[in-house]
This record gives C-alpha cells, structure tokens and sequence, in this order.
C-alpha cells in the first residue's frame, strides 16, 4: 500500500509497561506518529517520568520517525471550574502535564477546554484563560505546544464553536511563553451539528471557518475520528473509520482535503477486538493514497 509520503498517520496508544512500548506499538500497527496520556487520565497526581524510559523513548521515535508525539491531558482537568478544590486541583494537574510533556519530549499538548457548570460561557473562558496562565507560570518552552481541542457542546462544554477556541488562544497567547494552536476532532465537529464534516459542501464549509477564525497555520492535529452519533447529536462516542456516521467517504475527502494534508492525523478509535487499531490505521492509508 503507497499514501501519500508526507502524511502523518497515527493513534493514541497505551504507555502501560513503559513510554518505549508505546512508541513500538505505534510503529507495529503503521503509525508514524502518536498520542498517549503522561499517566492516568483518571487520577489527580502523577509521578515524574523515568529519565532512562524517556531515553528509550527518544531512541526509538528517532529510529522509526515517530513525529509528533502528542500528550492528552487528564479527563479530570476543568480549568473553567470556579469550584476552589476543582480549580486548584486542575491547575496543579494541568502544571504537571505541561512538565511531563517537556520532559518527555513531545510537540503537543492536547487539552480540553472544560465545563462552565453553569456560570455561562464568557465567565468560563476566562476561567480557562486564568488557569492557563497560572499553570504554566514561570515555564517557558520553544519545543511544546498547548493545543486547544473542540468539543461536542454537550451541556456547558466549552469549545464546540471555534470563536470560543479562538478567543481563548488569543486572551491566553498574550499571557504565556508556550505556543497555544488547536487540535479539531471530526466526530467532536459532526456531533456538535455545527461543523458537517461528512459532506462534500459542509468540509469545504468547515475547512473555511477553520482557517478565517482559527487560522490554519495555528491547526496542528486532528483528531481522526468517525461518530457513532448522528449529526447535532452532541453525543461523544467515537466509531471505527467507515463505520459511523462520517463515513469512509466523508473522511477519504478531509485527509486529501489540500489544506489539511499537512497536518497530524491521530486516531481515538476504539478497540474492542484484536487489531482494531491497525485495522482504522490501515483504513485511513488506503483512502488518502493508492493501493498498489
């Protein structure tokens, strides 16, 4: 199989057994980038990583060009939280990701913008902005990237519309010494019911937005996802390539789509049996490229 020999193809895999591990298991199934948490993303604190497993990790990115590496943070982050146990808790642990990710050596940072829980949208943005700055007071880095993810809107989600990402990067930019860009999820924009993606005319729409209020250049990643929810649904619940409501078309269009073909295509998909993963890798080389 022949793709395209710029594109970046990758997955979110697990670093159980060791931050090595996780790049060899992107580079068996075909990846030649990846996603990974720094530590559980269902805990408040984490231990520093191995200097020796990070080594190893260097070794073997550079052996197989494993690039990117993006971190996910934690599911238990809400920089957009006013609650003082939430709120410094978020901080603390948004802090610990931005130095685990430094020290680890990855591009990109990848978080979501949090819950308003009902204080409204422009009190939220501020929260988020605020914490930001906060968490990454006194690091500066010229190597990692925060990047900012759309959401589905569910309830008082932040993120769902692009403005919102948009002034969150530009408020927050302002304040800190770490790049800020964004990373866009399909099924996040097909469920949200604002951004079509599955349709010839709603990806050219989107792609549009993208770069009038994101500003492509800023787009680092996307989240390469189909959705098992219908459009507008709002429900977050990722399906296998072809096998949502994106369809194997919708996203043959957004990988060979000219200004997105640049930038990192990381899968969240799920894996319920064996060879899942390599399955929606393999998915999405074939339809960015021939088959030979």
């Amino acid at each position: 199989m022949i793709y395209h020999s710029g594109l970046r193809i990758g997955l979110h895999t697990s670093k159980a057994g060791s931050l090595e591990r996780a790049a060899l298991k992107a580079h068996e199934v075909g990846a030649n980038c990846f996603q990974i948490f720094s530590s559980s993303p269902r805990t408040w604190r984490a231990g520093k990583p191995d200097p020796a497993d990070i080594k190893l990790l260097k070794t073997a990115r550079e052996k197989h060009d494993l690039n990117p590496l993006v971190i996910h943070d934690s599911y238990l982050i809400n920089l957009a939280s006013r609650e003082p146990a939430i709120r410094t808790s978020s901080i603390s642990a948004f802090r610990g990701e931005i130095e685990r990710a430094i020290a680890i050596g990855a591009d990109y940072l990848v978080m979501h913008p949090g819950n308003h829980k009902g204080q409204g949208v422009e009190e939220g943005l501020c929260g988020v902005i605020e914490g930001i700055e906060e968490a990454v007071s006194g690091i500066r880095s010229k190597t990692l990237q925060i990047l900012l993810e759309n959401t589905v809107g569910c309830g008082a989600q932040l993120g769902s519309k692009f403005e919102e990402l948009r002034a969150m990067r530009e408020l927050t930019q302002q304040r800190i010494d770490i790049e800020i860009g964004f990373c866009i999820d399909t099924c996040h924009c097909f469920a949200s019911g604002r951004y079509n993606v599955a349709t010839p005319d709603g990806l050219k729409k989107t792609v549009r937005e993208m770069d009038t209020v994101l500003g492509l250049e800023h787009l680092k990643v996307i989240h390469t996802n189909d959705s098992k929810g219908a459009i507008a649904s709002r429900l977050d619940r990722h399906a296998n390539i072809g096998e949502g409501q994106i369809g194997l078309e919708g996203f043959r269009r957004i990988l060979n789509h000219p200004k997105l073909k640049t930038k990192a295509f990381i899968l969240e998909t799920p894996v319920d049996n064996p060879g899942d993963d390599k399955k929606n890798v393999d998915t999405l080389k074939m339809l960015c490229g021939k088959v030979s």
